[in-house]
């Protein structure tokens, strides 16, 4: 009894305390061992996958985004996973990649060249010619599970026919070539990404596709009240409406379709009765979260088009596949805007939980991973508590304060030095800015364009059938390859003649090392 007593005052003692003791670490290091030990690996076949991509989503991306949500001690969706990788994402030619490059590798399972879409290596950039060559293509996992029998789809908050989901169903030789007007007259003989999506295989037969791209699509669009025309982005120019012709298509074929373009539309959608669904919400990138119109004429979150997608892939009685791109972490990167990034990883993480209550990681794979790091850092000594978005402390060399974060590249929003009339340059004091605010550009130690990629590993993180093949330090075209493997599809696809032959052969290698090594330690 005594004990017991003494026990409970403990407990309250730290209950009220707060102190973060000893005891406080082993009971909690104790609880994640239970979890650890509790746990079985997932070795039935994937039905479904789904496939999510923080575009620009470093590891500090990913710190910096869990403080700012919830404090260092909280977790976003996919740090509950019990399964993480590290992938390496060095280009064939670049050990810093762009987007389309790394996507090619993450959907396709070969690395390639800056800038290109859906090729491999054999295929330079702008080389329309090679890019026709049928043996350089790389196709997706996309073009594997439609083999299968599977639906697919794709979400994501960027131009449908942007640098990441472009691998998905094009092949490219330059991920600027969205439409016809960025391409030159030596790429005549090559087809524009948009058009690859509409009129091409694996593309007019994704039954789920969301995300802006009104220009590139189709042709002479006008900006809208809540909806401007992307400047940066391709604008179609042939006269050519792919939408329509989007449309024509499925009608021929006598399949249910909806072409939806606002929040309004979306909200209607009858999953039951709709087989191939076309949401395009923006003439360019739907709008950072922050400043989204959220009415019945504006554009829908990240979390609400991937559970529409959802809803429709989920009839699909042979199983499917979903990648969602979180893309615009790296469009606000890119601005040295790091709230905004912040923002748009919770708004993935929104996105990540909303999937898990609609699924059931017995029979699907989800994975969430990067394509690529961004140059964004998090700078010493802050103190346990303070806002991820402020100062840190004070330079011990010039004694003006510096953030939390920064970035060692970024845009003349960046610029941390001021030069006076005497010619003598002073750091600018971010004390006196808001450093919390969405407009605001932390400094920059390298003045460019704007915040460049960074070289440096992402992680994975997976739940569910063969989630635990991701364990180490791995290639980043690995990815597709467990994929595969895990829904028994593209190369290890045991219904097709020699292509099974990979899955049995490493099944082989695995059983008799579980019967050698044991054998071999005693």
């Amino acid at each position: 009894m005594k004990c017991f007593v003494v026990y409970f005052l403990v407990c309250c003692v730290q209950f009220l305390t707060a102190i973060e003791d000893s005891w406080h670490w082993r009971k909690q290091a104790n609880k994640e061992l239970e979890e650890s030990l509790s746990y079985r690996w997932n070795v039935k076949k994937a039905k479904n996958v789904i496939l999510f991509v923080g575009d620009g989503m470093s590891p500090d991306t990913i710190t910096a985004s869990r403080i700012y949500h919830g404090g260092e001690t909280s977790r976003l969706a996919w740090e509950h996973f019990p399964h993480i990788g590290i992938l390496k994402t060095y280009n064939t030619n670049k050990q810093v990649p762009d987007s389309a490059s790394t996507a090619t590798a993450l959907f396709g399972g070969v690395k390639t060249n800056y800038e290109v879409v859906g090729v491999d290596a054999n295929v330079e950039l702008g080389d329309c010619e090679a890019s026709l060559n049928e043996n350089y293509h790389v196709d997706s996992f996309i073009a594997w599970a439609q083999a299968a029998g599977k639906a697919t789809g794709f979400v994501t908050n960027t131009r449908v026919t942007h640098a990441t989901p472009a691998p998905l169903y094009a092949h490219c030789a330059d991920r600027r070539w969205e439409c016809e007007s960025k391409m030159p007259r030596s790429a005549a003989a090559c087809k524009d990404i948009a058009r690859q999506l509409v009129e091409d295989e694996p593309g007019r037969n994704i039954r789920v596709i969301m995300g802006g791209g009104r220009q590139v699509m189709k042709s002479n669009v006008s900006a809208g009240e809540f909806d401007p025309i992307d400047r940066w982005a391709c604008y179609r120019k042939d006269g050519r409406d792919l939408i329509d012709d989007w449309i024509k298509d499925k009608s021929r074929r006598n399949l249910a379709y909806s072409v939806i373009q606002n929040n309004d539309e979306l909200s209607r959608v009858d999953a039951d009765s709709v087989d191939y669904l076309l949401g395009i919400f923006a003439n360019g990138h739907i709008a950072m979260d922050w400043e989204r119109e959220r009415g019945p004429k504006g554009q829908p979150s990240l979390e609400e088009m991937t559970v529409t997608a959802l809803r429709v892939l989920q009839r699909s009685t042979q199983g499917y596949f979903l990648m969602v791109e979180g893309g615009m972490i790296d469009y606000a990167h890119h601005r040295g805007h790091a709230a905004q990034a912040l923002l748009e990883t919770v708004r993935f993480s929104d996105a990540v939980n909303a999937t898990l209550r609609m699924v059931n990681t017995d029979d699907t794979l989800v994975i969430v991973t990067s394509d690529h790091t961004h140059s964004m850092s998090i700078n010493g000594y802050s103190a346990r508590g303070a806002s991820i978005l402020g100062i840190a402390q004070k330079s011990k060399h010039d004694g003006i304060p510096y953030t939390t974060l920064s970035y060692s590249t970024g845009g003349p929003n960046s610029v941390a030095y001021t030069v006076s009339a005497d010619g003598k340059a002073m750091r600018n004091d971010p004390s006196e800015s808001n450093t919390s605010d969405f407009s605001y550009s932390q400094q920059a130690t390298i003045i460019s364009d704007e915040a460049h990629h960074g070289g440096g590993d992402v992680a994975v993180y997976a739940i569910g059938p063969y989630a635990h093949l991701f364990h180490s330090v791995h290639e980043q075209n690995y990815v597709a390859h467990v994929i595969a493997y895990a829904a028994n599809i593209g190369d290890y696809d045991d219904n097709i003649p020699n292509s099974g032959i990979l899955r049995h052969i490493l099944t082989a290698i695995v059983l008799c090392g579980s019967l050698i090594l044991p054998a071999l330690i005693a």
